[in-house]
């Protein structure tokens, strides 16, 4: 089969009162940059087609959405799976979280669109989905665009409960680390969706927000499958659903032998609801009656909770005491906030693995808790800069190695002369491992620190050798 597929696209073109035929060509197997939505407008979508695709039938795609500039590592991460799947992917080069909802969601429809009148699309499955933030909008678009089936949304809930219409349920399907802060939130959100009937599956690794397996990506891309074969949006393929069945028993069977029996519930409880359709689960269900009166299984399920709910206090403990020292610039409270620190490092070394995945959790939302403060001190009118000191000295004790916010702090300190803290901070921040001598040199509003004894004797302590000789006088 050809590599390289040749459509053409009969696109008016004003030429002298004439028009032309332009010749697209979209390569197979790669991600295809910069495609026009139209003429008139700037808008750009990056494009996958797997080498299997030929133009003929109908194709499910997916919309793959991130907010930052990074869809390219969004859609790589989609890539495997799809090929190996017969998915279509796009992603809009436009979305972005600096403009409004409605915004991004006309720029969305615009690229829907705009794929559709190109290829072949299911109708039926046409899916979206994002990590973190990207993913919040993935979850918001079936309200808006009813066409969408399903989205895959890694490490984020839905944003808004109040979008979702019961009367246009859409298949939504969590991916999320247990060391993930978004983890909890993940968990309600499913008790939710069950209320409301939507159908849901999470889906859970071992690990936080940083990826190295996209696996479930492809597991997730399975659900969907099944899902549309079961309401014959696909016609039912036996094979398919056989091999992933017997996948999903095998994994469940190393849950069962490694006395992961919490995973292991849950895992028999999505294979049920999933194959229901296809196959005869009754005996599944009886297995599930065994598994949950098993005593290791009430006793994993008891840590998990009790862990829940201690997270719930701290975490609130957290906001409280933010908002408190924010409010007051409390400088005095930064050591309450180091031992809190120390305390997370604890949990590292816990026999329990619910409450080390509890640490991890709490470490990544008290970062994550004092970036959004952060975020919001930016936005306003005028931005309180002694309230934005308080944040980066904050973010240098819960992020160390973060050297962004000890450069802001010796900057800004520089700026009103308080050049005590800017050569605490310098220090700090040279302990922490930090060795961009040429920035340090051109960091603004350092210009008369720079020239102190003080802080070339500092850069010279650490970095071996500073740019003016540090001279003290008798």
């Amino acid at each position: 089969m050809k590599r390289v597929l040749f459509l053409l696209l009969f696109v008016g073109l004003a030429y002298s009162g004439s028009s032309q035929t332009r010749q697209v060509v979209f390569k197979k197997g790669r991600i295809i940059d910069s495609l026009h939505i139209n003429d008139s407008i700037s808008e750009t979508y990056k494009l996958y087609l797997p080498k299997k695709f030929d133009g003929t039938g109908t194709w499910p795609i997916i919309f793959v959405y991130d907010m930052e500039g990074k869809n390219s590592q969004a859609l790589n991460a989609f890539k495997a799976a799809a090929e190996e799947q017969g998915f279509l992917l796009a992603s809009s080069n436009d979305i972005s979280d600096t403009l409004s909802i409605s915004k991004n969601v006309l720029i969305s429809s615009r690229m829907f669109q705009r794929v559709g009148s190109l290829f072949p699309l299911n109708r039926n499955r046409i899916y979206t989905a994002g990590f973190s933030s990207g993913a919040k909008f993935a979850a918001i678009i079936p309200s808006f665009i009813k066409e969408v089936e399903g989205v895959i949304s890694c490490g984020s809930f839905v944003p808004s409960v109040e979008l979702l219409d019961e009367k246009n349920p859409f298949y939504f399907i969590g991916i999320v680390g247990n060391e993930d802060f978004n983890y909890p939130q993940m968990l309600q959100g499913r008790v939710l969706l069950n209320k409301m009937k939507f159908p849901n599956d999470l889906l859970v690794f071992d690990g936080g927000e940083r990826w190295s397996d996209f696996s479930l990506i492809g597991k997730a891309l399975k659900i969907l499958t099944l899902s549309a074969m079961a309401k014959g949006n696909v016609a039912k393929n036996d094979e398919f659903v056989m091999n992933a069945y017997y996948q999903n028993l095998e994994e469940l069977k190393l849950l069962i032998n490694s006395g992961q029996l919490l995973k292991a519930y849950n895992l028999q409880s999505e294979i049920i609801s999933n194959y229901r359709p296809h196959l005869e689960v009754d005996s599944l269900r009886e297995q599930l009656k065994i598994l949950k009166k098993e005593n290791r299984y009430k006793a994993q399920r008891r840590s998990l909770n009790n862990v829940l709910l201690r997270e719930t206090f701290i975490k609130e403990d957290y906001d409280y005491n933010l908002f408190e020292d924010l409010s007051a610039l409390n400088y005095n409270n930064l050591g309450w906030w180091n031992y809190q620190m120390q305390e997370l490092k604890k949990y590292d070394k816990k026999p329990d693995p619910f409450e080390r995945q509890m640490g991890k959790r709490l470490f990544g939302y008290l970062n994550a808790l004092i970036e959004d403060n952060i975020d919001m001190e930016k936005e306003y009118p005028v931005v309180n800069d002694e309230a934005l000191s308080f944040l980066w000295m904050l973010k240098t004790i819960t992020e160390p190695k973060a050297y962004s916010y000890y450069l802001n702090i010796i900057s800004d300190s520089s700026k009103y002369e308080d050049f005590g803290t800017a050569l605490f901070y310098l220090e700090e921040l040279l302990k922490n491992g930090y060795e961009d001598k040429a920035h340090l040199y051109s960091l603004e509003h350092t210009a008369l620190l720079r020239l102190m004894p003080e802080f070339n004797a500092i850069v010279n302590k650490y970095l071996k050798g500073s740019r003016y000789d540090a001279i003290i006088e008798e």
